[in-house]
Formats: structure tokens, sequence, C-alpha cells
């Protein structure tokens, strides 16, 4: 089987008011408007696509949240974003290599990140055997193409792959390509669904 993890919130906890956070300590605007004017938007899905530089991000990022920060300021907050590993889908990425099946990371990621996590957390690399990572890709999820390509790359179909994501649009894009899919809400899902029978 290939099974598919995600990066954030299935294999590291991140929280993206940690970013806004340490913005708003650093550039003295209140926590409660940064989070008002923050937005996932065309400008972070271009990011995550590898289609602009870490640097025109920042700016367009900072003039959207209109605050005034360093380019420095402003990558100190972004790897804000991580708390931790979570050892035990780490020690299950391991056991499932161990028994002959293949593990893949798939992340809507950037290179600012990358910069920072894989030195971060070493364990999260060793426990792969492959990274496919958005900005590499040109593509993002819920792309079909992101997938499918993930699928051919690998050379399994649909149905001897399973994907875990904490984003339901994701799984739900997934899914419909026939790829077993499952939601991890929180930390128990990935544990519990290993502990279930599966055909």
């Amino acid at each position: 089987m290939l099974y598919i993890f995600d990066l954030g919130n299935v294999i590291v906890d991140i929280d993206f008011n940690r970013v806004l956070g340490v913005w708003s300590d650093l550039g003295r605007v209140p926590l409660a408007t940064l989070k008002s004017r923050f937005r996932m938007g065309e400008n972070f899905e271009q990011h995550e696509r590898g289609e602009i530089s870490d640097e025109r991000f920042a700016a367009v990022l900072c003039n959207e949240l209109d605050i005034a920060l360093s380019y420095e300021q402003f990558t100190t907050g972004w790897q804000a974003v991580f708390i931790d590993v979570r050892p035990e889908v780490i020690a299950r990425m391991h056991a499932l290599r161990a028994q002959g099946d293949r593990v893949v990371i798939l992340s809507n990621t950037n290179r600012l990140h990358c910069s920072y996590w894989p030195s971060e957390y070493p364990q999260v690399e060793q426990a792969a055997d492959k990274l496919y990572l958005s900005q590499d890709m040109g593509l993002r999820k819920p792309d079909a193409a992101i997938y499918q390509q993930v699928l051919q790359q690998e050379g399994v179909t649909a149905d001897q792959a399973v994907f875990f994501d904490d984003n339901l649009a994701n799984i739900e894009a997934a899914r419909a390509l026939g790829i077993t899919s499952i939601h991890v809400t929180d930390a128990s899902v990935i544990p519990a669904y290993f502990t279930q029978p599966h055909p």
C-alpha cells in the first residue's frame, strides 16, 4: 500500500495564531486586528505553488495586513507556525515502511517553511520514502492533478493508496478520485485508524 501523509496538523502540529502573535508583537498591531485581516487568499496559494518569491509573498501579505515588518521580522513570525512533531505518527510511518509499505508526505507548503522544518524536525523526512511538496510541483491540494501525479510517480492506482489530511476539502478531492481518505480532526485519529481491521 501507499500511505500519503499531510504535514501540518497530521505529522507536525501547527497554529497560525502563533504567527500572528509574533507579528503583532513586532509590528505593534493588536492581535485581534491581524486576525480580522488575515486571509489565505490568492497570494497564499501562489506562494504554495512556487509562483512567487518569498520576498514578494511577504510584501503582499504585510500590505494586506497593513503592518510594517522587515523581511527578517516577517520570517521570524512565519516560522513560529510550527509547534512540535506527533511522535506516534512518526512511529507509525516507520512501522509501515518496516512492513514493506511505501510512505510519502504530500504537503501544501512553501520554500520559506521548507528552509526551516526539515532541519528543525529531521525525524519527519527520515520517516518518509519521499516528499511531494506543492511549491516543487507547481500544484496544490485540493487540485486533482496533484494526487494523480503522486499516484503516477509512485506507480499505484487510487485503490492502493490511503491519504491522511486535516483539511476536509483535500480529503473530499482525494475521495473523488477513489483514494481511501481519512480526515485527521485531532491527534487521536491516526492511531485509532491503525487499531481497526482494514481489508
